[in-house]
């Protein structure tokens, strides 16, 4: 009897932690991601309104953009603060925001790599944009203060393209026969950090256009691999879609709809 007791007993305390356990845990993680902020030797945590005193066009906005739901791994700090990407402020405010005493993500990309690791890998591949060398940052695309991180997105009125044609004027347009593609936008047929492919093309060869101008066969079972209402086998055998001699200006035209020059 005194042993079922004593089991009964050591039950309701160890369900006792383990609902106690969950709730911390729930509370810990509230949409929130946890990270290490980069370190400053010498510097301590200030805190947001230390930094709003002299960043008000950065932190006026901060609280709605993506990179608000960062939380600092620092109890001292709290949840929410520039430091997280910036580093710890203490030296930087004493010296009246000289250079080089805090951490600027968009000349020290490994800041942004230390939670999105999978971008380092895409920027090490053969064909990306020079963020590495230094050429180029990443708040050149991204806006990590206002909004939505992507720029040109969400409810903004200018769409996504708006951030690539700003270096690649000439894909710009306005062309007479636009490429549909273009409206779902420059990552349809490219990954902007990098990939094995020339122009950072997801796909190296005709399958990238076929994923959307594949049609039927006209008859089931003989071989036709129809697009643009035209059999292409034997032009497929050529090269790709776009060197092959056939839809050279595959970003839009003004002098043909099959994308020509």
């Amino acid at each position: 009897m005194s042993e079922k007791k004593r089991w009964s007993k050591s039950t309701i305390i160890f369900g006792g932690t383990a609902i106690w356990g969950l709730l911390l845990v729930g509370c810990v993680m509230v949409d929130r991601t946890v990270i290490m902020p980069p370190n400053i030797a010498g510097a301590t945590y200030v805190g947001t309104k230390k930094c709003d005193e002299c960043h008000k066009d950065q932190t006026g906005h901060f609280e709605g953009a993506t990179h608000s739901r960062l939380a600092l791994k620092d109890p001292k700090v709290g949840d929410i603060g520039c430091e997280a990407c910036h580093g710890p402020g203490s030296v930087h405010s004493k010296s009246g925001g000289s250079k080089g005493t805090i951490v600027n993500p968009n000349t020290s990309p490994e800041t942004c790599f230390t939670c999105h690791l999978d971008k380092r890998g895409e920027f090490n591949l053969p064909h990306a944009h020079p963020v590495l060398a230094g050429k180029m940052g990443c708040n050149d695309c991204h806006n990590p203060h206002k909004g939505h991180v992507v720029a040109r997105s969400g409810a903004e009125l200018e769409s996504p393209n708006e951030t690539c044609t700003k270096c690649h004027t000439a894909q710009k347009g306005p062309f007479l026969f636009k490429h549909n593609a273009m409206t779902e936008g420059c990552t349809a047929c490219h990954n902007p950090h990098g990939t094995v492919n020339q122009k950072m093309l997801i796909s190296r060869d005709a399958n990238l256009c076929l994923k959307c101008h594949l049609e039927h066969p006209a008859v089931a079972g003989d071989g036709t691999i129809m697009a643009g209402g035209q059999d292409h086998r034997t032009r497929l055998q050529s090269g790709t879609c776009w060197i092959a001699g056939c839809h050279e200006d595959v970003h839009g035209s003004n002098a043909s709809k099959a994308m020509r020059y």
